[in-house]
This record gives structure tokens, sequence and C-alpha cells, in this order.
């Protein structure tokens, strides 16, 4: 009988383009503008949502109906049969968005209620662009096995779980644990919306410049969430070799102090067996990926192959300056809204979940995660070109495309009820 509704006159900015207060941003309008200060906190005063009923209460009729007596009805049928709680409630269709606030944006570890005006907005771009009602949870607890329990206890009350902005490498744990404990979708957003869209973008600027992902070698600087997520979707989709990089240099085999997750990068990744540093790695490299959130020297980029490809995707500041990397790429992309080529999650995530729920998919698979890519760069096809390898953010067309690709795949990998 309720929904959640996004305050209207927000403006939302999501995925890979959110920014810290202080920091200008350009008008996501397109007017350049920058917005200032007060428009960003006039626009989070009181939230950005609040909850509306989906039908009227306006006679007692009305009131004994959506309440008592009549609702005892329904809860008598559910009670007899918990499969008619997906019809008679909104649980199966709410996605909740779960943080503990320890890797907020580029803030870091910020705590639950200070990371809650994002999770805000991650509801916000759910209800926009997805059409799916969601709600925002940020649990006070760092234990991975506590958070795995809450969601357990609640999981009545919900479709779907959102991890959004835990820190690695717990996030990997957490999202592993939850998928084992849950019958229900459940995706870290900063892994795999990063991963899809990445993918995504890769996949049209090759198109742009007729190349083939298979020849293709790519340098992924940052080994966290994203790095990780990104380094593995580009494997599944048959890329070349994946080079990646964290605070110590190449990830290979037998380097020393490597946690469970870099070990199985290590493994699969850097076929060359390269060692060494950036510089190392881009020799001859023909896609540079950013996401360690550090500034590279840019003559490092003058190593990597002729005609490269370079996403810089740390927020507010590329590792690059897209002008900078323009000298050295045939294409280039960020994560922000004032630049072509803008890499954001929502392009991805709204419509992964709406396929997903639409589907009955009791998980998101890897079949799934490419599908969705494959749909976002099918949408871009019109007008495919150096400065336009993504659809924008705001296409309404992006959303149903990757959830209608989603649902197809989930009942394609057999995930669906």
């Amino acid at each position: 009988m309720t929904q959640v509704r996004s305050a209207s006159s927000v403006i939302p900015t999501g995925g890979m383009t959110e920014t810290t207060t202080g920091i200008p941003m350009s008008d996501p309008t397109g007017a350049g503008a920058p917005v200032t200060d007060e428009e960003i906190f006039t626009g989070h005063e009181g939230g950005k949502l609040s909850v509306a009923a989906t039908r009227p209460i306006a006679s007692p009729r009305d009131l004994s109906i959506a309440y008592t007596p009549g609702v005892a009805k329904v809860s008598r049928a559910i009670a007899e049969d918990a499969a008619k709680a997906k019809r008679y409630t909104w649980a199966d269709r709410l996605v909740v968005v779960v943080s503990d606030g320890t890797a907020v944006l580029g803030l870091g570890d910020i705590g639950a209620s200070a990371s809650l005006p994002v999770m805000e907005g991650k509801s916000v771009l759910f209800k926009t662009f997805g059409g799916l009602d969601s709600i925002p949870l940020v649990l006070d607890t760092t234990d991975v096995d506590e958070i795995v329990e809450t969601m357990v206890r609640l999981r009545p009350s919900y479709g779907a779980v959102n991890l959004e902005d835990v820190s690695a490498p717990r996030c990997f744990e957490l999202e592993d644990k939850l998928k084992q404990a849950l019958d229900c979708p459940v995706m870290h957003d900063d892994q795999h919306g990063t991963a899809i869209v990445t993918l995504a973008a890769l996949r049209g600027a090759n198109l742009v410049l007729d190349r083939a992902i298979a020849d293709q070698r790519v340098v992924v600087s940052g080994a966290g969430a994203a790095g990780v997520a990104c380094a593995r979707i580009l494997q599944e989709a048959g890329i070349g070799d994946v080079t990646v990089l964290d605070s110590r240099g190449i990830i290979h085999e037998g380097r020393d102090g490597l946690n469970p997750v870099k070990e199985r990068l290590a493994a699969t990744t850097n076929k060359a067996g390269l060692k060494g540093g950036l510089a190392e790695a881009l020799e001859g490299a023909d896609v540079f990926l950013g996401l360690s959130g550090a500034t590279i020297d840019e003559t490092l980029l003058g190593r990597m192959a002729g005609g490269g490809i370079v996403f810089a995707l740390s927020n507010p500041d590329p590792e690059v300056h897209p002008e900078v990397a323009a000298r050295y790429a045939s294409i280039v992309a960020t994560g922000r809204s004032d630049f072509p080529n803008q890499i954001n999650n929502v392009l991805a995530f709204p419509g992964v979940f709406r396929g997903a729920l639409d589907s009955g998919a009791r998980a998101i698979t890897e079949g799934m995660k490419l599908a969705a890519a494959e749909a976002i760069v099918s949408v871009a096809m019109d007008d495919l070109g150096p400065d336009r390898i993504v659809p924008s953010p705001l296409d309404p067309r992006v959303a149903p495309e990757v959830a209608a690709a989603v649902a197809k795949a989930a009942e394609a990998d057999g995930v669906t009820a």
C-alpha cells in the first residue's frame, strides 16, 4: 500500500560521478553552471525520500480495506501460503541499499549515519531509472557476520540487496556470504555496476575503432572492489590479457603479501609475467583503466600502443586529465558528467535489478552482467562515436533494455523461479 517516492526537486548524481561537498560540479543539464554548496544542501534537506500510498484512503470503506478489519484476511492468507506475500505486499519488488559506511565515495570510512545521504540518493536512482521501490539501510557494524545475520533476519521485508560503499577486501567476503545465505538477488554495485558499464564502454570504444577486445591487453590500476570486478568481467568477456596493479605494483604469481583475492588475480591475469610498476605494465598496452584514485605521470601513457584507450575513472579528479590523455589516446572516458564518455553506474544497476526481479531470479549471474553490458552498448549504436561510446545516463531507453536483456539471461542461466 506504500511506495518510496523520490523528491522531484532533486537532480541526483550517482555511480561513479558522485563527488564531495565543496568540489565544483558541472550542471548535469549541460548548461555548464557550477552547482553551489547551497543548492546541494537545500537539495538534501529533510532527506531525498518519502513514503506515499498507492491507494487513497478517503472513506471508512477505504480504511476497512487497507487496514482493519480487511487487512487481517490478507495476513491470514499469507500465513497459510507464504508465496502470496509476493502478490499482496511490496517486499518482492523492494530493493534494500545496504552499507556500513566504510568506503563512501572518495570520503572513505565515515560511518553509517554519514553514508545515509548517499544511500538515499541510490534509492532515488532506483525509482527514477528502474521504477523500483528502494529503502536505504545503513548498519552500525563492520562485522561481516553481523551484517549477514541482520539481512537474513530482515529477509521477509525485501526482494533484493544492493550492497554499497563497503570497503575492500571485506566487500568480497560480505557479498559471497550474503549470496550463500539469501535466496534473492545480491549485488555489490561498486564492484559489478562499475564492471558492467566499463565493459560496455570498452565494447563501444572498440566498435568505433574497429578492433577486437580479444586482441587487447588492459592495464587496471587499482585492485579494490571496482578493479577486481572489472578484471574479472573483462576476462569473462574474452579480453586478450589483463594486468592489474595495486599500490605495490603489478600483481603477479609469487609476489609476497597477496591476500586471497589478489592471489586469485595473480593466478588468472598477467599472462606475460610482467613485474614492476605502472611503467612496465603500460609498455605496449592497448587500454588503461584507472580505478585507484591516484594521479599518474602523463608521459607513461606514451608507452602504450598507438591509438590506445584511456578510462580515467577516479573522482572527482581523474588519474589524468581527459584533455591531456587525448594527446596519447584515440578514445578517453571518465566518471565525470562534464566530459564526454561518462562511465556511470546508473547505466547498469537500475536495469539489472529490474530485470532480476521481473524474471524472479534468485541470483545475479555472470551471464546476466554480460547481457547488461551488451544492452547498454546496443542503445548507443545509433550514434556511436569517439565522444559517445555509451549512452547518456539520462537516456530513458537504457534501463528497459538492460532489464529485458538481464531477464532473458536469468532464464537462460536457470536462476529464475
